[in-house]
């Protein structure tokens, strides 16, 4: 069996890894992805890497702010939104959390909710929140949430979609933050259907006729198994990280994810963050774990972060 520590570790790793091994084949379409065989932190000589001035194993935005706001929930013992704020600018400006610094990629709507954060405007209204704001860059960090928070099942998704409207205010994105955190807790608990279990809690969670209970219904539609695509779109990245768990163990799932093209350092993050948190650290293969940059900023952060868990379990 494997311990809440490894499957701890595993999902910072997990998404951590995941984000690297997306970065080089970002951008690219399905069918110039190279076979699943080929896909490394260190692409094939003939593939012509996105990126390439980030080196392999170095984290994009994703990992970036995933670990901007576990060192804010490790810091303040709470989700701060002010806290939280002032570090995403910190990113953004001085690359805190970045590996040597450096910031690339960083989606133009998260950019302009860091330059109202810059302006003055309070957290809960800096993010856009027009229906065609759904972008996955609230999703793609919300794991550390869901593994340090020891609240009820109504205060974690309380607080998923607090932390995504500092970037993403729309309700869509709420919500998609919201499901793969309970998909997370139902994981850590060990439950025999961690989707399934996860949207039957959110349904009663919202209830009927709210707005949140609608999003979940009509545009993310859990129970419907329809095409997936590595976009950047909230809806279609969470699903894609569904289809792909489904591929085997932590390797085949990050390459699977991979395999989609297009926003695949994103989606191979959400994907491999679940899937290290199922199968455990272990089971990420020890060739990617060593390859990986960025030790010295996200070890304290985790230690912490284990020491909380164990601490209290």
């Amino acid at each position: 069996m494997t311990s809440l520590q490894d499957k701890i570790a595993g999902g910072i790793l997990g998404l951590l890894i995941g984000d690297a091994l997306g970065v080089p084949y970002e951008f690219h379409s399905s069918m110039d992805i190279p076979p699943l065989n080929e896909i490394e932190l260190e692409p094939p000589a003939y593939f012509r890497r996105s990126h390439d001035t980030v080196a392999p194993g170095v984290w994009s935005d994703d990992g970036a702010q995933a670990l901007t706001l576990l060192a804010s929930l490790n810091n303040c013992g709470k989700l701060d939104l002010e806290d939280f704020g002032r570090r995403l600018i910190n990113w953004y400006e001085w690359g805190y959390m970045a590996v040597d610094n450096y910031v690339y990629d960083v989606g133009v709507q998260t950019s302009n909710a860091i330059g109202r954060l810059s302006a003055g405007i309070p957290p809960t209204e800096s993010g856009p929140a027009s229906e065609t704001a759904n972008g996955n860059g609230s999703l793609m960090r919300v794991l550390p949430l869901a593994l340090w928070h020891l609240g009820s099942d109504e205060e974690l998704v309380d607080d998923a979609h607090q932390q995504s409207i500092v970037t993403h205010g729309h309700m869509r994105s709420q919500v998609c933050c919201a499901l793969y955190c309970l998909w997370a807790r139902f994981i850590l608990e060990e439950s025999n259907d961690p989707w399934d279990d996860a949207v039957s809690r959110l349904r009663e969670i919202y209830g009927p006729e709210t707005t949140a209970r609608e999003e979940l219904e009509w545009s993310i539609r859990p129970d419907d198994n329809v095409e997936v695509q590595g976009s950047g779109y909230v809806v279609d990245c969470l699903r894609s990280a569904r289809w792909a768990l489904n591929a085997g163990d932590y390797e085949q799932v990050v390459k699977a994810a991979i395999s989609l093209g297009r926003d695949t350092d994103t989606t191979a993050c959400v994907a491999g963050g679940i899937a290290g948190l199922r199968d455990g650290l272990e089971a990420i293969p020890e060739r990617w774990r060593l390859q990986l940059k960025g030790a010295e900023l996200y070890e304290p952060e985790l230690e912490q972060l284990i020491s909380r868990r164990v601490t209290i379990s």
